[in-house]
């Protein structure tokens, strides 16, 4: 029987003899490799924190002592170690476990935390409280994958500096990576301290030393003070010869490490020391990603950081599309566009990869700005550099966008910047659940006074559309759905500004598609078969709102509005509300919208064509 089959929590594990532990640790990374092989998930990642889960919770109490994720893909060992072993063949399923951090799944699961570089304020929050309390209880905050990048990170490092007194634990699990090879000066400064610090003493009994120093020598009159000043200076300058000055120590914060993150007792012995320390301390791991996984370890792009269904053995994807997505077709389309203009800069956030920007990269490695997990500086570096006479295209999954609306209001929005946003994975996005689904962007962007927007339907209409976005004036917003593009959908007529899809003869009903075109065809089509004459329009731009279009609509008798996005405040609404008329409008609720596949959710959200036409047809007279 394998040690692993046994954990059922982590007070099994705290009984497993520490020469077992390496055992322990293989097993659970051929559980990963297993599960992740056939349903697909963060698997680099939760390779490289192995030996540090493991650690972790062999010497803190979860779930009395909280355990933080940042982001919360790292938690997968976390979850095999408190007792979820068996729902891993559910793993990102409609149902099934979440890919995240859950507190319906566990109560060791504190914050669904499912974006980067919140976990520090989190935790700052969290232990103040228990201090306040009188509780005896620490906060583990695990911050890695670039995360420490995140402005917010940054921010709450500077208040935690303020308060050395917390039961806070932060463990940097440093593995020089997000998506790929972490960028920026702070990755910089981590990897010299990787390199140069020892432990920095975590002994009160050191800090107790000092302070008698400092009060022998002040009761020294004349020279008290200028001697404990000297011996202050003689401390500093010896630490600086010792232990060269880096980052956290300048903070104020106690710092253990380097550690080896694959050698358990090593890092479980920094554990404990930092846990004794009755103060906050950071403690810094090196770890690898895809520690263990050959084909992991050799992947140069991303070390398996996410991945589909695989083949165990090879590492080889199992389920490889031969048709296009929408993202391999703007990649192509910056290539060429850069060739065409120099004035075309690419920027992102840590996302190089999974945006297509890589190709632009290769090509004009001088007009890529990857500005790490930090969308807000992202934004306004953007701003800056349409200011100073460039275009600016900035990519990014669309849920990212949301963290920097004010940038795109008041550094974009105001300036009348030209700065164009490409969001990918727009709209529901299927098995990374509800922070991931694309769902809000319309509905936040289009409060953007003067803002442009396009859900391009084919890979034609992305290509076309990208040109016509950097010579707009102003901000534009090009946004598409993860997965492959839909053949080309020709247009049977075009009008000024917008393109005619499908015009049945003598049609009562009028389906304006803001995305999810193919849908809106086929429920047209099941309308048409059942007598009831149907037009499908294809606005291009839906923002502004055109006025041939407006005019074009009023002598449908049913208008119906399809969109991957809320249909509060969406372009529904908004068409609605100019025309002063009731629309039916077909969107996304206002809700937290579970996992599942991309199909399986729409159709449950009653965006299917069978769903569209029977209730388009129960509005027809």
């Amino acid at each position: 029987m394998s040690f692993l089959s046994r954990i059922t929590g982590p007070d099994v594990l705290r009984q497993v003899p520490v020469s077992k532990l390496p055992q322990l640790a293989r097993e659970i990374r051929d559980f990963l490799i297993s599960n992740v092989s056939k349903t697909g998930g963060h698997l680099g990642s939760n390779l490289g924190v192995v030996e540090l889960t493991i650690a972790l919770h062999r010497v803190f109490d979860s779930p009395n002592d909280v355990i933080i994720w940042d982001t919360g893909h790292l938690a997968y060992v976390h979850k095999i170690l408190t007792g979820r072993q068996d729902l891993f063949p559910t793993l990102r399923q409609a149902g099934g476990l979440s890919g995240y951090p859950s507190r319906a799944e566990s109560e060791h699961d504190w914050v669904e935390n499912s974006h980067a570089s919140t976990s520090l304020s989190w935790a700052y929050g969290m232990a103040r409280a228990f201090k306040l309390e009188g509780c005896d209880r620490h906060v583990v905050a695990v911050i890695g994958d670039g995360a420490l990048t995140g402005g917010m990170a940054l921010e709450a490092l500077n208040d935690i500096s303020t308060q050395a007194d917390l039961p806070l634990v932060i463990v940097v699990n440093d593995n020089g990576r997000s998506y790929t090879p972490t960028i920026g000066g702070l990755a910089t400064q981590m990897s010299a301290i990787g390199r140069q610090l020892s432990a920095l003493r975590t002994d009160k009994r050191y800090e107790r030393f000092l302070a008698w120093v400092k009060h022998l020598v002040k009761r020294t009159p004349v020279v008290g003070e200028p001697l404990y000043s000297l011996l202050h200076g003689f401390k500093t300058g010896v630490r600086d010869v010792l232990v060269p000055r880096a980052l956290f120590p300048d903070l104020g914060l106690k710092y253990v490490g380097p550690i080896n993150g694959h050698d358990e007792q090593a890092v479980e012995t920094a554990l404990k020391q930092a846990e004794q320390f009755g103060g906050t301390v950071l403690v810094h791991v090196i770890t690898e990603k895809g520690h263990g996984y050959k084909a992991a370890e050799q992947n140069e792009e991303d070390h398996f950081h996410a991945v589909g269904r695989f083949d165990e053995e090879s590492g080889e994807p199992i389920e490889v599309s031969s048709k296009p997505g929408f993202t391999e077709v703007f990649s192509k389309e910056m290539v060429k566009l850069g060739e065409e203009d120099h004035k075309v800069v690419a920027l992102t956030g840590a996302m190089l990869y999974p945006v297509g920007l890589a190709p632009f990269a290769e090509k004009h490695p001088d007009r890529v700005l990857d500005a790490g997990i930090a969308e807000q500086h992202m934004v306004t570096t953007a701003a800056g550099l349409a200011a100073a006479g460039m275009h600016p295209v900035v990519a990014v999954y669309s849920t990212f966008l949301n963290r920097a609306f004010d940038q795109v209001l008041l550094d974009v929005g105001l300036h009348g910047c030209n700065v164009t946003f490409v969001l990918d994975r727009a709209g529901i996005t299927g098995p990374d659940g509800p922070s991931h689904h694309g769902m809000w962007d319309v509905s936040i962007l289009s409060l953007v006074p003067g803002i442009s927007l396009t859900s391009p339907r084919d890979g034609l209409a992305l290509a076309r559309v990208l040109r016509e976005a950097v010579a707009i004036e102003g901000p534009a917003v090009i946004r598409y759905p993860k997965g492959g593009c839909p053949d080309p959908i020709p247009a049977v007529d075009s009008r000024d500004g917008f393109e005619i899809l499908r015009q049945d003869a003598d049609s009562k009903v009028l389906i304006i598609a803001y995305g999810l075109h193919r849908t809106a065809l086929k429920g047209a089509k099941l309308l048409a078969d059942s007598g009831i004459g149907t037009t499908v329009i294809d606005p291009l731009w839906a923002l502004p709102l055109n006025q041939s279009l407006l005019d074009f609509a009023s002598g449908f008798e049913v208008i119906a509005t399809l969109e991957d996005n809320l249909v509060q405040g969406g372009l529904g609404m908004t068409l609605s509300e100019a025309m002063g008329r009731e629309i039916v409008h077909f969107g996304l609720p206002d809700e937290f919208i579970k996992q599942g596949s991309r199909v399986q959710i729409l159709s449950d959200l009653g965006l299917s064509a069978e769903a569209i036409a029977e209730r388009l047809g129960a509005q027809i007279s």
